[in-house]
Order: structure tokens, then C-alpha cells, then sequence
């Protein structure tokens, strides 16, 4: 996504500072909607492609490429294999990626577009000490945005101004670091094991309904392929899910999840869910 130019109605910024976003995540709207009440488009099993080499991937593109197609919420699994810290889905045999590798591509991808929010939901395998040690090393542990029990959440433009552009949870553990946020703690999601678009529900998962943050897992398994992506995320089985699931959850879903983004009408429908 392109990021805006400084807004006129904005001061000018001081020597050596950024200029003010008058885009958010690509659009103008978004910055002044606190984070809780936008969705965005998320990759499950977001480290996971053709492209890296993965067998059975759920997506044809690596990280790299989703942030730069419009990706903004990966959902990422870590793991200890080969005495190093790695992303891999189950058995790092079937494909890997150094957590280190991964984080520096984040770094630079932040680096190169200031006005830009991403999460990352991480399935740990690994200590939050470790996790914190691969932030510190990538210039990250700076950028995260800690979110404070019962506090409104910031907009995203308070966000960009204040230099926090990730946002991250752990499923299992969770902080210290204070940035580390146990993911269910702050969200809820629905069940992700359907083999088909029929069997697709929005009830309660993991975490307490009504929590501030609502994940959509929306994908066809057990095994992915693009035909089931496809068919997944096809306009109107997507748009009418997302539209269910929010009318029946009573908050619009923040992280739409699917495989094989690039397949089917993802950013449509979360241009929709936003208001566009």
C-alpha cells in the first residue's frame, strides 16, 4: 500500500522527524479509528508458501511479498529446531524460516513505510525471552505497542506518531516483555477446523467473546490448497461470513485470516468491513 503525503493541516514536522501520516494503512480514513475498531486483511500460517519452498503451504507468497501486497496481521508459528529459533508449521522439516530472517524483512518493510500498523499473532513454541532477545536484535523491540489493561486503545495515527507500527500476541505465554500481550487476553476468535464452506460457524473459540480484539479464522483445511482457498474466499461466501460473524459477535472483526490471500476477494471485503 502507498502511504500518503504530510497533510497540510498537520504542523510541520521538526529536523529529522517524519512527517505526519495523512494515511494509515493506505487510507485517510483509517488514521483518526482507534486500532480496536478496523479490520484487516490477515494471512494464516503467513510464513508458509510456494514461494520459500514449504510443502502443503497455505499461501503462494512469502512475508515479504504479503506486506507488500497489503497484508497487515499475520498469524505465525515459532519454534527451537537445530539449536536456533525458526518459523515452521509443525515439523521444520516440511519448511522453515530463521524468526530472525523473518524480523529483519519486517524491519525493513516498517522502515520503508513509516504510516503502516502490522500485527503479528504468534502460535509460541519458543520462550517469551527468546522471542524479546530476536525483537532486540532486529531493531524491533522499539517499534511495539503496549497495550495497557482496560485503556482505549490509541487510533492508528497516535500509534504512528508514537513509533509503534507492530502490535503482537503470543497464544500460550505472554508477558514479560509487557509488549509480549497473551493474545487471548485481548481477543476471541471462532473455530478454524472446517473442511468445508458449509460447515463455516461464528461461534466463541479461544478467548472471552466480547473481548476487545476478534479474530476471523476463515480457511478450509485439514490440508490447504488453492482450490480451497478459493473457494474460501470467494466474495460471497467471505463477505457473508465476516458481515454473520459481525452481526452475531457485536464487533466488527479486527483480523479477517485466511490461506491463499491473493486468491478471492480478501481486501474487498475488508475494505467493506471499514466502511469503503
Amino acid at each position: 500500500m502507498a502511504c500518503g503525503p504530510a497533510d497540510p493541516a498537520n504542523p510541520d514536522p521538526g529536523p529529522g522527524e517524519p512527517p505526519p501520516p495523512s494515511e494509515c494503512n493506505g487510507r485517510r480514513e483509517l488514521c483518526d479509528r482507534p486500532f480496536d475498531t478496523v479490520s484487516f486483511p490477515a494471512t494464516h500460517n503467513a510464513m508458509s508458501s510456494f514461494e520459500l519452498g514449504w510443502a502443503a503451504p497455505n499461501q503462494n507468497f512469502g512475508m515479504k511479498r504479503q506486506l507488500e501486497d497489503g497484508i497487515r496481521a499475520m498469524l505465525i508459528d515459532t519454534h527451537r529446531w537445530n539449536d536456533d529459533l525458526y518459523l515452521c508449521h509443525s515439523i521444520c522439516q516440511l519448511g522453515s524460516t530463521p524468526l530472525a530472517t523473518a524480523l529483519a524483512e519486517m524491519r525493513a518493510f516498517l522502515d520503508e513505510h513509516p504510516h503502516e500498523v502490522v500485527t503479528l499473532i504468534i502460535q509460541d513454541g519458543i520462550t517469551p525471552e527468546e522471542t524479546a532477545g530476536v525483537f532486540e536484535a532486529s531493531g524491533l523491540s522499539g517499534r511495539v505497542y503496549t497495550h495497557e489493561e482496560a485503556a482505549p486503545w490509541p487510533t492508528l495515527r497516535e500509534l504512528l506518531l508514537d513509533g509503534k507500527q507492530l502490535v503482537v500476541g503470543a497464544e500460550s505465554e505472554g508477558p514479560p516483555p509487557a509488549w509480549y500481550h497473551h493474545f487471548w487476553d485481548l481477543a476471541w476468535d471462532t473455530p478454524y477446523s472446517f473442511e468445508s464452506v458449509e460447515d463455516m460457524s461464528c461461534a466463541p473459540n479461544r478467548g472471552t467473546q466480547g473481548n476487545d480484539l476478534f479474530l476471523l479464522n476463515h480457511w478450509i483445511g485439514p490440508i490447504p490448497t488453492p482450490e480451497r482457498g478459493e473457494a474460501a474466499n470467494a466474495y460471497e461466501v467471505l463477505s457473508t461470513r465476516a458481515k454473520k460473524c459481525q452481526m452475531e459477535g457485536g464487533q466488527i472483526p479486527n483480523f479477517v485470516a485466511v490461506d491463499f490471500y491473493d486468491l478471492g476477494s480478501l481486501f474487498q471485503v475488508v475494505d467493506e468491513l471499514n466502511g469503503f
